[in-house]
């Protein structure tokens, strides 16, 4: 990944590689989940920890090839608790699905087989091993493209890797791989020959869909995998009731959490987090992340994050919801309104050109054009309390700490400072006074005084 990130922890639709393959397994029910980590595991560890908190670490300091790593993962419970069916899958591989291993798993079990390959058939299997399989359909062996015949390189069916084992021969297994090949590492799949050696049975599940068993190794291939998995969760909301006027430009994240009739326009992206609830309209050109919209909400060329959007309340367009923001019902954010850790009460209104941070306003308040809340002094940040059914003058600038009350007014292009009582009207600019004939003493021979000159002349000659 020519990366300082590892590679399972770079992200693909909101979540971790390693992350979507732990939700796959999540899915299947285990008993207990083993994860090999080994370089930059002071990364990887914590985040796998914090997403499945008792899962098991086994630490493989050196990288040894698959099969010491499994054994590394065996010595990490203990044995007597390891039964029934082990699946050993892959933290790259982040298009795979639950239901897939869920159906690999039943299969291996009801053949009662010792190994069982997650196989899939591919139309050019360049660079994959080959799995080889008897006229019984057993498979005899696997094969990497390195040391295959040309009649084994023309075989369809590759090995992704995913592989499950009958617990009991996997205990037996391990301590009898060698590692007497080119790499000096010890191969998982030199299980499937001590398995036929011993007579047991070994089978290959093919998958339907083989790019769930695709690894990313490169951010080419993260740029791909990410396409196809939007496209999978883009494809499940529509079939789950949402309308998605462009799945092309739409982008939503793995645990974003929409209802039925809510609509995306163009250019929409859901990231997070996110939930949006029914018959909201979300676009064109909006990007979302860790919101919460609310029912029959609009939301328009706008920029959000860990903001609260209520039922029926307006946003944009060119807005930019900062975190704690907070819209009431049936509000309004409009036009480059630029809020942060604002609680905007029920049918409230900031329609235009305005900045609003640390600050509450009350139900039924409109807040003119051009308003700053002022709320830092250099040093620390304060709040501003505009109380129910104001109304505030455009161009005004409230220098926090400081209260509006109930009702009360500001005129416009005041510099508030003090608390206003409920019912009164804040009037801080003083009386304007006109100079005279000033642009044709201070800017003679400008185009300005020019129009002034020109103006004064036919006001004299209408006198």
């Amino acid at each position: 990944m020519k990366s300082k990130t590892m590679k399972v922890l770079h992200p693909v639709a909101g979540r971790s590689m390693v992350g979507h393959v732990l939700a796959a397994v999540q899915g299947v029910g285990p008993r207990r989940i083993v994860a090999v980590v080994g370089h930059q595991r002071e990364q990887v560890g914590p985040h796998i920890q914090a997403l499945v908190p008792d899962a098991v670490l086994a630490v493989q300091e050196e990288q040894r090839g698959t099969g010491h790593a499994v054994r590394v993962a065996v010595e990490a419970v203990a044995q007597e608790a390891l039964s029934g069916t082990v699946l050993v899958a892959y933290g790259d591989t982040p298009l795979l699905e639950s239901e897939s291993l869920r159906r690999f798993a039943e299969e291996h079990e009801a053949a009662q087989r010792a190994v069982s390959i997650l196989s899939g058939l591919v139309e050019r299997p360049t660079g994959y091993g080959r799995v080889l399989r008897g006229d019984d359909g057993e498979v005899e062996g696997i094969v990497e493209e390195k040391d295959a015949t040309e009649e084994q390189r023309a075989i369809r069916e590759i090995n992704s890797g995913i592989l499950a084992f009958d617990a009991a021969f996997l205990l037996d297994a391990l301590p009898r791989l060698s590692n007497d090949n080119a790499k000096g590492e010890y191969y998982l799949t030199d299980t499937v020959q001590l398995a036929r050696a011993a007579g047991l049975h070994v089978g290959a599940h093919t998958i339907d869909d083989v790019e769930q068993t695709e690894g990313v190794n490169d951010r080419e291939q993260l740029a791909r995998t990410g396409r196809v998995m939007n496209d999978r969760i883009v494809s499940r909301w529509m079939r789950e009731g949402v309308t998605v006027m462009d799945p092309a430009t739409t982008w939503i994240d793995a645990d974003v959490v929409l209802e039925p009739d809510v609509t995306l326009l163009p250019g929409v992206q859901l990231l997070g987090a996110t939930v949006v609830a029914e018959d909201a309209v979300v676009g064109p050109d909006s990007t979302l992340k860790d919101c919460e919209i609310g029912r029959g909400a609009r939301v328009v060329r706008a920029h959000g994050e860990l903001a609260v959007i209520g039922a029926e309340a307006t946003v944009g367009p060119f807005s930019y919801l900062r975190p704690g923001t907070q819209l009431g019902v049936r509000g309004k954010i409009g036009a480059f309104v630029e809020t942060k850790n604002a609680q905007i009460g029920e049918g409230a209104k900031v329609p235009h050109l305005s900045y609003v941070g640390d600050a509450e306003i009350g139900e039924g308040t409109n807040i003119g054009a051009g308003t700053i809340f002022a709320n830092y002094d250099g040093v620390a940040k304060h709040r501003t309390k505009v109380g129910r059914h104001a109304r505030t003058g455009s161009n005004n600038t409230f220098v926090a700490p400081v209260e509006i009350g109930d009702g009360a007014g500001t005129a416009g292009g005041s510099v508030i400072r003090r608390d206003v009582p409920p019912g009164a009207l804040a009037v801080s600019s003083g009386p304007q006074r006109n100079l005279e004939e000033w642009a044709l003493q201070k800017r003679a021979g400008t185009e300005q005084a020019d129009a002034a000159a020109a103006a004064l002349g036919a006001v004299e000659e209408s006198d």
